[in-house]
């Protein structure tokens, strides 16, 4: 069985649909994790940029989704986000696995539909919450107790891009599932305040959501920073726990004989979009649940589209 599982592994045929910025990265990664995957095929509208990137990859272009859904059995949709559920649902359709990048769809209506439809066809549908993937995230769960506290904090300046929706389901969208899945308890209540500066929507952004097993989460990010950072920090009664995504390094402080103690916790360092692809293309061979289904990423999008509804009171 597992040699079955491997040589089907080999033999999946890998696509991407979108070949901008994070597009090209899938691309990238996937041409170099042959013959884990076969990078068969890239779909975007700018038949320039396609090519380009086809060229380096060795990869065909397509001229329409049926004809790349014909060359592949999985694929990456990194897509302007408006363009995810269009998109999505007609791989789905044709009975394709599929990785979304976040945020899955525009409004979680839509996401429940693509989550829905996955399940019914019996296909893997992953969402890309990339931090998922980060070996920082996994040095937090071994020590993960009972999390009183949590604060994060994600900054970048201005990006140029994404720029059609706001830094809420830009960046702390990020946070939010991560939070979601480690409280793992009901929100009871939100308070957000978000200003617009260079976009329409919100570029810097505040919540604080209690849930409803006590645990709060304080939330701030910001693209309009000079700076960047992507911060954790956990406190549970036994100890507080400081994590840096971006620098994969962290400090862990305990209680210890009447003493607080400092100490480091060892991470690996991996690159997390590599992660994600590797055990999404294991996901798609194997019929394993992916880390971040469909639902889950509806889940952190219900709660994204209610802080920005409470930004826009």
């Amino acid at each position: 069985m597992v040699f079955e599982e491997r040589r089907q592994m080999k033999k999946l045929r890998v696509g991407v649909v979108g070949v901008g910025h994070i597009g090209s990265n899938h691309a990238r990664i996937y041409f170099e994790i042959a013959p884990t995957a076969d990078f068969a095929a890239i779909h975007d509208v700018d038949p320039g940029r396609a090519n380009s990137i086809a060229r380096k990859y060795g990869a065909m272009t397509t001229k329409s989704l049926d004809e790349f859904a014909e060359r592949i059995d999985a694929a990456s949709v990194a897509t302007p986000t408006s363009t995810h559920y269009e998109i999505a649902r007609q791989l789905l359709k044709h009975g394709k696995h599929l990785l979304v990048e976040k945020p899955i769809t525009e409004n979680p209506q839509h996401a429940t539909e693509l989550a829905e439809l996955a399940a019914r066809n019996g296909v893997i549908l992953q969402v890309g919450h990339v931090e998922r993937f980060n070996p920082v995230l996994s040095a937090l769960e071994s020590r993960l107790t009972h999390p009183r506290f949590i604060e994060a904090h994600r900054l970048s300046p201005y990006p140029n891009r994404s720029t059609e929706i706001g830094v809420v389901l830009d960046l702390m969208i990020h946070d939010l599932e991560i939070i979601l899945h480690l409280v793992r308890s009901p929100v009871q209540s939100i308070d957000a305040v978000g200003v617009p500066v260079l976009s329409k929507g919100e570029d810097i952004a505040n919540a604080r959501i209690r849930f409803e097993n006590g645990c709060v989460a304080n939330v701030t990010s910001s693209r309009i920073s000079p700076e960047r950072m992507r911060k954790i920090r956990v406190f549970q009664e036994d100890a507080y726990l400081s994590l840096d995504y971006e620098k994969q390094t962290g400090e862990i402080y305990r209680r210890e004989s009447g003493k607080i103690t400092r100490g480091k916790v060892p991470i690996e360092r991996e690159e997390p979009l590599r992660q994600q692809l590797l055990s999404f293309v294991e996901c798609a061979s194997t019929g394993r649940e992916p880390k971040v289904s469909g639902f889950q990423a509806t889940a952190a999008l219900e709660l994204a589209v209610e802080i920005t509804k409470r930004i826009q009171l």
